[in-house]
């Protein structure tokens, strides 16, 4: 909990796995030997988290009176063993009324192992249900964030670092503060004025906070920072804390240099449309509707038509040997999407399942590429339940012959079913689906309502519409600008007798080869830019033969050896197009009104220092998830995360520069700077 220096606006700190913390126990109270400070009381860890931190924000009142459409939104600083929110979980189950949601966010620099952290719960056997969820969900100890929904009313976002540092890259604003940590006599570095700073830039008017502690530090950083304070009794032993609030927060000035990301003025969302059935419009839908909203789902055919409608998809990403925006995004998209599909799988189990986290091995087929992997390694030190780097033992991995020498794994990664995921994401009770091709968008000047008009004529209503429609998403006159590029993509089927001898893990390389479902053998895909063709062709089935083999050629051969014959005019197989952005960052968040952007911002042409002071206008209510090309398994149900989280007022999933970074505005500004 270090401080640390303000970052710039686009800086992030490191990508790296955090050291979990050394303890002494007595039974189930763990003590951290780093700062010599027990993570609870020892007298009784429940009633002085209800004592300290719901009774002195008065939380049982304020959930029971909770009326507004967005989530009361609890912050954090320390979540050690996770006692204070599983409390604050409790206390609004109890009290909040029907259809009211919460938010917990929570910063932890040393995150406890999940066996630690059973254990230590392990003491309030009264909220078992609660910590089971709790821990089921655990990540990896990597810095970011990670968001878990602990029940379709409750989520919690894992803040992994630095506090400050984390408080500072946090898009979303706080009700009620949780003012925790190790005591400032054990943890100084912490309870400093940056500190402050960021909790008071990152709250409502009138959020409110409390603290067990009385310190002087804590007094004048509080009281500098805006906030009010007093003295009221303490827990036990302790005879006074502190508790207050702050009426009036200081300007966020974060996007002082970047005013075209501040995001639209927000307002209540009761329907939305979602053009688009596929990966990027099921889960925009299946997330709104878990917040209670309204949602009819257009599509022109079949839930996962199109892009989402093979067989099997392949949960990977490739990331980049030095870190950059994008792969900080795809890793954190991989890390959600292995939760989310693991708790869609559980929740609606069947044969074969939605979703099999059987691993997944990317394979050096080159010096070239073993050398990248060996220098992406010694730049990214994650923890191996996440990626690894393999060497010489890939045959036993993969249970099939492999040639190549260098691979990384990764042990959660795997297979999902894309269409049938789809069609389950749209059996909700608030989602409709409505069969159709929508033809134009058009908004009422005074209302500010959407009218999306059918082919058939017949117009919707809607408050917000969010465009997912792949390549064809820059087809309205509000999204014409967006520059997207159609790729075709092929898989080829491949049906194998019974008994041979197949993948356990899903391999790439060129291509990628995932586990055979129902006997079925799925690789591929072929990659044709500019192209908008979904026939099928022998010519696409001949080259993912051809990467197949390149992967594993002693495999094919044994198997082809059995008799099975791998011919492309013997294959099946399905072709689809995929979007793409020129810079192959997927577009998720508001479009913006483009016109205006242009002239607001045209003095980036001659000189890209000068930034207007204007922020970035809109068009109120439009939203947008797209170009998310191959990885859409790791990009789409994050991004619909954002864009959700956006329309409903909460804290975002990512940290502001890597919102800013999928915004589909970045296009604009970027050509003016070109332009120089």
């Amino acid at each position: 909990m270090t401080q640390r220096p303000a970052q710039s606006p686009s800086a992030l700190p490191p990508l790296e796995a955090l050291t979990a913390p050394q303890l002494t126990w007595n039974d189930t109270s763990p003590h951290s030997d780093a700062f010599d400070d027990v993570y609870f009381s020892r007298e009784d860890g429940r009633a002085e988290t209800e004592h300290v931190f719901l009774g002195a924000n008065q939380l049982p009142e304020r959930f029971a009176a909770w009326q507004e459409a967005r989530a009361f939104v609890i912050g954090e600083t320390g979540f050690g063993t996770g006692l204070n929110m599983l409390c604050a979980w409790a206390c609004f189950e109890q009290h909040a009324p029907e259809g009211a949601r919460l938010y917990l966010l929570s910063t932890e620099k040393f995150p406890l192992g999940r066996e630690a952290l059973t254990r230590a719960l392990s003491a309030w056997p009264s909220l078992a249900s609660y910590s089971q969820v709790l821990c089921a969900l655990w990540p990896e100890a990597v810095s970011g964030i990670h968001r878990l929904h602990l029940s379709e009313r409750v989520t919690l976002d894992l803040h992994f670092g630095d506090t400050t540092e984390r408080l500072t890259l946090l898009d979303g604003q706080v009700d009620a503060w949780f003012l925790d940590g190790f005591a400032p006599s054990k943890n100084p570095d912490m309870w400093q004025p940056e500190l402050f700073e960021a909790m008071a830039a990152r709250s409502r008017p009138g959020a409110t906070f409390a603290t067990f502690t009385c310190a002087g530090i804590v007094k004048r950083g509080l009281k500098a920072a805006g906030f009010h304070w007093k003295k009221v009794p303490g827990f036990g032993r302790k005879r006074e804390m502190l508790a207050g609030g702050i009426e009036s927060p200081a300007e966020d000035l974060r996007r002082s240099t970047t005013p075209w990301f501040t995001p639209p003025s927000h307002y209540e969302a009761k329907h939305v449309v979602v053009i688009g059935a596929g990966m990027a419009g099921s889960s925009v839908a299946a997330a709104l509707a878990k917040r209670g909203k309204q949602v009819t789902v257009v599509e022109r055919d079949t839930p996962g038509a199109g892009g989402s409608g093979n067989r099997q998809g392949a949960l990977y990403v490739k990331l980049a040997v030095e870190t950059n925006h994008q792969s900080r995004f795809y890793l954190a998209g991989l890390l959600y999407s292995q939760r989310w599909f693991g708790q869609l799988a559980t929740a609606h189990p069947q044969e074969p399942p939605l979703w099999q986290p059987c691993g997944v091995l990317q394979l050096a087929l080159s010096d070239k590429e073993a050398t990248r992997q060996q220098r992406f390694i010694a730049n990214h030190p994650l923890p191996e339940p996440v990626v690894s780097a393999q060497t010489n033992a890939l045959s036993e991995l993969a249970e099939v012959p492999v040639s190549a020498a260098h691979g990384l794994f990764y042990p959660q990664a795997g297979w999902v079913q894309p269409k049938k995921l789809c069609e389950q994401l749209l059996q909700h009770a608030n989602i409709t689906l409505r069969q159709g091709d929508v033809t134009e968008l058009q908004q009422a000047f005074q209302t500010a309502q959407w009218q999306v008009t059918l082919t058939s004529g017949e117009t919707l209503q809607a408050d917000h519409v969010v465009v997912a429609t792949a390549s064809l998403a820059n087809q309205f006159a509000q999204t014409a600008e967006l520059p997207l590029q159609q790729v075709r993509g092929q898989v080829s089927e491949l049906t194998l007798p019974k008994g041979t001898e197949v993948p356990k893990k899903v391999i790439c390389a060129g291509g990628y080869v995932s586990p055979p479902m129902d006997n079925v053998l799925t690789f591929g895909a072929s990659f044709v830019p500019n192209n908008a063709t979904t026939q099928v062709v022998e010519e696409e089935h001949q080259r993912n033969i051809d990467e197949l083999r390149q992967a594993l050629p002693e495999w094919v051969a044994a198997f082809e050896a059995s008799g099975v014959s791998l011919k492309p005019e013997e294959l099946e197989g399905r072709a689809a197009v995929r979007a793409a952005s020129p810079d192959k960052t997927p577009y998720a968040g508001p479009v913006p009104h483009t016109a205006a952007w242009q002239r607001d911002y045209a003095v980036l042409r001659k000189d890209a220092s000068k930034v207007p002071p204007v922020n970035g206008e809109h068009h109120p209510g439009l939203w947008i998830s797209t170009a998310h090309g191959s990885r859409g398994l790791a990009s789409a149900p994050l991004c619909a995360e954002v864009i959700a989280s956006r329309i409903c007022d909460e804290p975002l999933p990512l940290e502001q520069p890597l919102i800013d970074h999928l915004h589909p505005g970045r296009r604009v500004i970027s050509a003016l700077v070109r332009a120089q």
